[in-house]
């Protein structure tokens, strides 16, 4: 087994083991002791460092298409989402890309634990390679433009409420006096690993589920 097989099994054991009562909703670092996210962190490093795809923008879009679930994230936005007010539980956050249109959203699905709500936050944006002044290509940085939020409740005690999907549609917020950007540091088949403007990890696993989020 090469090296990065073997980092990258031991990093996904590790997410894994975490995961383990999550219910498929991503963990934070805040939900982990001090010594656990310095392995994550130490384990996602060495994997960055063996990369089979160093500029994913240029030979490897077709590996980013599609539906990524996030199984691992330190980034605010997300920490925000693990307290909920109401009783509300985080459920999955996925990521689903459209390279030929350079667009994307965020899709964070959001349940009550006794069944009385299910719905789910939104937010669409759309991207380009950020090319770097000293590079000839387009290197491994996306700049993103987040467009509009829309909060949703597709079930209230077990009954669709299609008048609810959306309730609210509204700007979503983009940086003050920066554009949002994000290195895409690690990427291959099923796993990719990215790092935002103000250092914010994201890992995300490839998802089956596309059909279902874009329904």
């Amino acid at each position: 087994m090469n090296n990065q097989l073997l980092i990258k099994e031991k990093l996904q054991a590790k997410l894994e083991k975490i995961q383990a009562n999550s219910n498929g909703s991503p963990v934070t670092d805040l939900q982990l002791d001090k010594t656990l996210v310095e392995e994550i962190e130490q384990l996602t490093t060495e994997l960055e460092s063996v990369n089979p795809n160093l500029y994913p923008l240029v030979n490897a879009t077709f590996l980013l298409e599609g539906a990524w679930q996030l199984q691992y994230s330190t980034a605010r936005e997300i920490r925000s989402l693990v307290s909920l007010p109401l009783g509300l539980k985080l459920g999955k956050v996925y990521q689903v890309i459209d390279v030929a249109n350079k667009l994307f959203f965020n899709l964070a699905k959001v349940k009550h634990p006794l069944g009385l709500v299910l719905g789910y936050v939104k937010v669409t944006a759309s991207f380009e390679p950020a090319k770097e002044d000293l590079e000839p290509l387009p290197n491994k940085r996306i700049n993103v433009y987040f467009d509009k939020r829309y909060l949703s409740i597709e079930k209230l005690f077990g009954i669709n409420t299609p008048k609810l999907n959306p309730f609210k549609i509204v700007p979503a917020n983009n940086p003050n006096g920066r554009i949002a950007t994000l290195d895409i540091t690690y990427l291959d088949e099923t796993l990719r690993i990215g790092r935002g403007g103000d250092g914010s990890l994201f890992i995300l696993s490839k998802s089956n589920d596309l059909t279902n989020l874009i329904s």
